[in-house]
């Protein structure tokens, strides 16, 4: 049963307390988990200054492997999600719902790559920066920005669904004359790398949905199939959150174990790493909230109290993807969005709905460029804010994913891929930051598309207790029938 979240039950003044404790105890574990995490980071730096990778490895241990069960349920319960999710809906509400959620991803995803350009070019975090005092590393690019924006039109469609779960295409370029400098005129061939083409898979997914729904009756052992792994799911899923308090304080120790020295860094990048903050601090508390409010006319902050877990755990894990089980969980549980819109909008929302990473992306590319000294026009403006919308919805929902894409950002305005270095000081902790408000802005779209199909769900509803009305009396026909000719007999 589920419970709608303008209406919950007060419970008696003198269990209040005891009440919320026990209501919301994993959501306070899981930031409890963050924190001491931290705290126990930095405690070990002071002890020891030179931790060797594998005693970071051994710190990190629990929570890879916590973040592994997380992953494991990521290919199964999108598919799962979205075929029956999509099965349940006729196909008219289907299609309302998709434009809906993609209307609203696509608007809040631009809006975000607004505010950060806004912001950076406000603040001018780049300017009088020292460009070659910040950390510097190799990073090379073997691809151009249209072979990117292919490959990800080529991975929506895989000639081989099984190895979609695996592997993902990616065009590579191969130069046989060193004095050619042209890189559009280099070898073209394809690599694999080990990574889930996780769009294709929704987009294979999505498919098979929309056909059991056509099919009808014809298909309904398939569906029911796809309704029970989902509900399995569902029920591994809930054991695996109970463990993300654990897991996400070994996993926040160990990465302040591993970065760099943090005064140092702040002191070269903390202009920057303060810009990025405030744009997705406006981003995801005062532009998503607004936006909630004026399509759904309830308080925005009631819906993010609720969602205090998930995020917590977008923080510790920095993948929204897999996130993905623990934000289905607390919408429909504390939130009481109807199931077939939160697995239908989530999983896609996870893929392709990227708002703090179109942000960021936008942020450092002109950050980079200020400290490059480079003047940037009104087109070069409008070439990022394009290109950083396309490359988040691009960008895989794993760890620090964004800097993949970012080399396509920088590319459009004519900045080398190693300029990527510049940022990357810092990428890991804002990493953190930019997947909760891209869970958050996920969350936001389903409790919008939810609320703006009301109508159509409790059409679909009284349409379904008719055929189950009609069903029961036709079974009872028949059963008066048997028993007739019986007593004939």
């Amino acid at each position: 049963m589920h419970h709608n979240f303008d209406a919950v039950e007060e419970p008696p003044p003198k269990n209040k307390v005891v009440h919320f404790f026990k209501s919301n105890f994993l959501t306070l574990a899981t930031f409890g988990g963050v924190v001491i995490g931290a705290a126990l980071g930095f405690i070990l730096r002071g002890v020891k200054d030179d931790w060797t990778e594998r005693e970071i490895m051994y710190v990190g241990f629990v929570g890879d492997v916590f973040l592994r069960m997380l992953k494991s349920l990521i290919i199964p319960l999108i598919i799962s999600c979205l075929v029956s999710a999509i099965a349940s809906l006729d196909l008219t509400l289907s299609k309302r719902v998709a434009a809906r959620a993609i209307a609203y991803y696509l608007t809040t995803t631009f809006a975000a790559v607004v505010l950060g350009i806004v912001i950076v070019v406000t603040i001018r975090p780049g300017v009088g920066s020292d460009g070659q005092s910040l950390k510097n590393s190799t990073v090379s690019s073997d691809t151009t920005t249209v072979d990117t924006l292919l490959d990800l039109v080529r991975n929506m469609f895989p000639p081989n669904i099984i190895e979609a779960c695996i592997f993902q295409h990616q065009t590579q370029l191969t130069n046989d004359d060193e004095n050619n400098t042209d890189i559009y005129s280099y070898s073209i061939s394809t690599k694999t790398t080990q990574t889930t083409n996780i769009l294709g898979l929704v987009v294979a997914s999505t498919v098979i949905g929309i056909a059991l729904g056509q099919c009808g009756k014809e298909t309904e052992t398939i569906a029911n199939f796809f309704h029970n792994l989902m509900a399995m799911m569902m029920k591994i899923t809930s054991w695996v959150i109970r463990l993300s308090p654990i897991g996400i304080m070994f996993l926040v120790a160990s990465e302040i174990l591993e970065m760099d020295d943090l005064a140092s860094v702040m002191s070269s990048l903390g202009k920057y790493f303060m810009t990025v903050l405030v744009g997705l601090f406006i981003q995801g508390f005062v532009v998503l909230p607004l936006l909630y409010f004026l399509l759904t006319k309830k308080n925005p902050f009631t819906f993010v109290k609720c969602l205090g877990q998930a995020l917590a755990t977008a923080f510790g894990t920095a993948s929204s993807t897999a996130t993905l089980p623990i934000t289905i969980k607390c919408l429909e549980e504390k939130l009481g969005i109807d199931p077939r819109i939160t697995r239908f909008t989530l999983p896609i929302g996870a893929t392709i709905n990227m708002d703090g990473t179109a942000l960021y992306e936008a942020v450092a590319a002109i950050y980079i460029a200020q400290v490059r000294g480079m003047a940037l026009d009104i087109g070069k403006i409008i070439a990022i804010s394009i290109t950083a919308t396309a490359a988040s919805i691009g960008a895989a929902g794993i760890p620090q994913a964004g800097l993949v894409t970012m080399v396509m950002v920088l590319d459009t305005i004519g900045l080398p891929a190693e300029d990527v270095s510049l940022i990357l000081a810092v990428d890991w902790l804002l990493d953190r930051f930019r997947t909760a408000i891209n869970v958050m802005g996920d969350a936001f779209g389903s409790g919008i598309v939810h609320y703006r199909s009301q109508k159509e769900l409790q059409a679909l509803k009284a349409a379904t207790a008719a055929d189950s009305t009609d069903s029961s009396k036709a079974k009872a026909n028949v059963n008066n029938s048997i028993s007739h000719d019986q007593d004939s007999v």
